[in-house]
């Protein structure tokens, strides 16, 4: 037993938790980002860090302050019935729903077929088949996550994606200042960029990675609960450091190739047009590389911390090696339907989970303030829920929202309910949340 972890197991701890974090949204979000925003880049990558760096690491330092036991404890603080929704919904939804499938479409659609020069659905079957293939069999072996992603895959990846961004900010495309902003990032630079962060679904990430850290740290020696919070921050703020100056630059890259005339439809073809600009034909399989290499290392740590969280949740269900071999086929069928789909369907999810993970976070930090009162948690979770339906309803396809008669609940929440109109209605409901729950609790 030990008090501390020496430092080189705090750079590999740190390494291993960047790498689960950084994966396909992490790359096209940010470029795709950059190129819109233009000139107001600055604005947009501030609000961007603040939900797709702060929230993570401050999900990650939840799990360790809070002594949980993952998000199962620390959901469970607002009710047995509100734990298994949660944990079911967000895990469901950073693993075999959204975020794992995107793993796999993502270096398709950005790279293989810029190699090969196919789009076909055979093609798409083919290689996500040998994607889960891949990320199963690391899966299956939990206990090595910490060689496979820490020390293998991860300095691998970012030797690629330090060869690109170097050279791209070293010999820019274009001048920053003379881009223009497009759509929203003129007017609103900052809340555009911080509802971008929620794409990469790194805060639910943040809650759901935060158990393999703690179970790491337990097995290098540090047991104590207190020493296993600090070794906790201390892997969560090295590794969102990392992240920051990554997501930095690949956003200034994106914000650069408006020196190209032209403006892409996503991250993925940003990506492609830097790549190709800079190293030619070899551009693409630079590009491969490194997506593919990113998204597997997320992949792995996806299907670990779902399998492992289900089994710790349906204890009578079945064991962890079922749990990922199931991950495993759903996430490959529904790779299936292809990279927009699945992101067009992920954003309404998104809108209604992040902003439950966001208070929750913050009542695990602060819990002690108010000794865990549940009737705090549940008042705070009550509101911010309520309003979080609304954010919800609007991200909804529009053929959706007319089909459920959903536009009158629309208009009436951009009428009547604060910053609604910039996609963080949720914010004053969970004020008025917190301050009911006191109330409560101190009459009581």
């Amino acid at each position: 037993m030990k008090n501390k972890l020496s430092a080189k197991e705090n750079v590999f701890i740190a390494t291993m938790l960047f790498g689960l974090f950084f994966g396909a949204g992490n790359l096209i979000f940010p470029v795709y980002m950059g190129q819109l925003a233009g000139r107001n880049v600055v604005g947009a990558m501030a609000g961007f860090i603040v939900t797709g760096v702060g929230l993570p690491l401050l999900g990650v330092v939840a799990i360790g302050i809070s002594r949980s036991n993952g998000l199962i404890g620390l959901s469970g603080k607002v009710s047995p019935r509100y734990r298994t929704f949660f944990t079911c919904a967000l895990y469901l939804t950073i693993g075999p729903f959204f975020a794992i499938p995107r793993c796999a479409t993502v270096p398709f659609a950005v790279a293989v077929s810029g190699l090969f020069h196919t789009q076909s659905p055979v093609a798409l079957a083919l290689f996500s088949l040998a994607f889960f293939a891949v990320v199963l069999a690391f899966s299956l072996r939990p206990g090595k996550i910490l060689t496979y992603v820490g020390k293998i895959l991860t300095p691998v990846f970012l030797a690629f994606l330090s060869l690109l961004v170097v050279v791209a900010l070293a010999r820019p495309m274009g001048s920053i200042a003379g881009a223009a902003p497009l759509d929203t990032y003129g007017d609103s630079a900052f809340f555009t960029g911080f509802l971008q962060g929620y794409n990469t679904m790194d805060a639910l990430a943040g809650l759901a990675f935060g158990i393999i850290v703690v179970n790491v740290i337990r097995t290098l020696g540090v047991t104590e609960p207190q020493a296993v919070a600090r070794c906790t921050a201390k892997a969560g703020v090295f590794s969102c450091l990392m992240m920051a100056v990554i997501y930095c630059a690949v956003t200034l890259v994106g914000a650069q190739s408006r020196g190209a005339g032209v403006v892409c439809a996503n991250g993925g073809e940003v990506l492609a047009l830097v790549a190709g600009t800079y190293f030619g034909p070899t551009g693409a399989l630079f590009l491969a590389v490194t997506v593919t290499l990113a998204c597997l290392k997320t992949s792995v740590g996806l299907v670990t911390s779902c399998a492992e969280t289900f089994r710790a949740l349906f204890p009578h269900g079945p064991q962890y090696r079922t749990w990922a071999v199931v991950f495993s086929v759903v996430s490959l069928l529904i790779a299936n339907l292809g990279l927009n789909e699945i992101i067009a369907y992920s954003l309404p999810v998104l809108m209604l989970l992040y902003p439950l993970a966001i208070t929750l976070i913050l009542l695990g930090i602060f819990g002690r303030l108010f000794a865990d009162d549940r009737v705090v948690y549940q008042s705070v979770t009550a509101f911010t829920l309520l309003a979080a339906l609304f954010d919800f309803f609007k991200a909804l396809p529009a053929p959706v929202t007319t089909a459920l008669h959903l536009d009158g609940a629309i208009a009436l929440a951009s009428g009547y309910l604060p910053l609604y109109d910039l996609g963080v209605g949720w914010i004053v409901p969970a004020l008025l949340g917190l301050a009911v729950g006191l109330l409560r609790r101190k009459k009581r």
